[in-house]
């Protein structure tokens, strides 16, 4: 390619490592551009366009991106702005100039880990169950959870709009009258975890979310949000990437 950048000098300036490094990448076959390994130090490509991964991780070109995790309280809405009053996520976004919007939504008495981002694609990818990325959820329900309650999470519980399993289910601990469950999901029906815990007899008396798909909410906390870090970035538009592109999506 006669136009657009040289590889190595996109790879350096989005963070990857410096130019001469890059270079050597490109030399020793651990960079793909568009699915492609390219070893020639003359590549050129258009970042706005081209598909770049290092060792199989993506990397984000377009550094109008923004992608920022929240944890959101309880007591808020899952909104840009609520039609009725109530708090909503603005708050959480005025340090980012670009107009950012939330990945899927979490109810308002469930706090926890949400994905504000303004890449368009990706909130697809992430939100459409279709393409099953999980979901990770701490439940303090009432009662003493069985190991039987545990197998029957897992196996399938006949709901009002169909039939729902966890992709996985254990129990945390039991202490008193109450128990902690943690349920994962690739479902985004609405308030499925309280759906799924109150039809096998233990309503939820609180909810977070830890996890959606490789992102954890870690110490961050409530009310506070943060830009992903690179290697998070990575993992996430990696997982993007191969939804989309896997023999399933490529299938008729």
């Amino acid at each position: 390619m006669s136009e657009g950048e040289r590889l190595q000098k996109v790879l350096a300036n989005a963070g990857v490592a410096s130019r001469r490094v890059c270079e050597q990448y490109i030399v020793e076959g651990r960079i793909r551009v568009n699915g492609t390994v390219v070893t020639e130090l003359g590549t050129r490509i258009d970042p706005a366009t081209d598909l770049v991964d290092v060792d199989g991780i993506a990397i984000q070109l377009d550094s109008t991106k923004r992608y920022v995790v929240l944890n959101k309280p309880t007591g808020v809405v899952s909104s840009m702005k609520d039609e009725h009053g109530r708090p909503d996520l603005r708050r959480y976004t005025r340090e980012w100039e670009e107009r950012l919007y939330n990945v899927g939504r979490l109810d308002a008495d469930t706090s926890g880990l949400l994905v504000l981002t303004n890449d368009g694609d990706l909130a697809h990818v992430l939100a459409h169950p279709s393409f099953g990325v999980t979901k990770v959820y701490i439940a303090k329900v009432e009662g003493r959870v069985s190991a039987q309650t545990i197998a029957k999470l897992t196996s399938g519980i006949e709901l009002e709009d169909g039939e729902i399993a966890a992709d996985k289910a254990r129990l945390l601990d039991t202490s008193g009258g109450t128990s902690l469950v943690e349920l994962t999901l690739h479902s985004g029906k609405n308030r499925i975890v309280r759906r799924m815990l109150a039809a096998v007899g233990h309503p939820v008396e609180e909810l977070v979310r830890r996890q959606f798909g490789p992102l954890h909410l870690g110490s961050l906390k409530a009310g506070h949000a943060r830009e992903l870090t690179t290697v998070e970035r990575g993992e996430l538009l990696t997982l993007a990437r191969r939804a989309t592109d896997g023999p399933d999506r490529r299938a008729p």
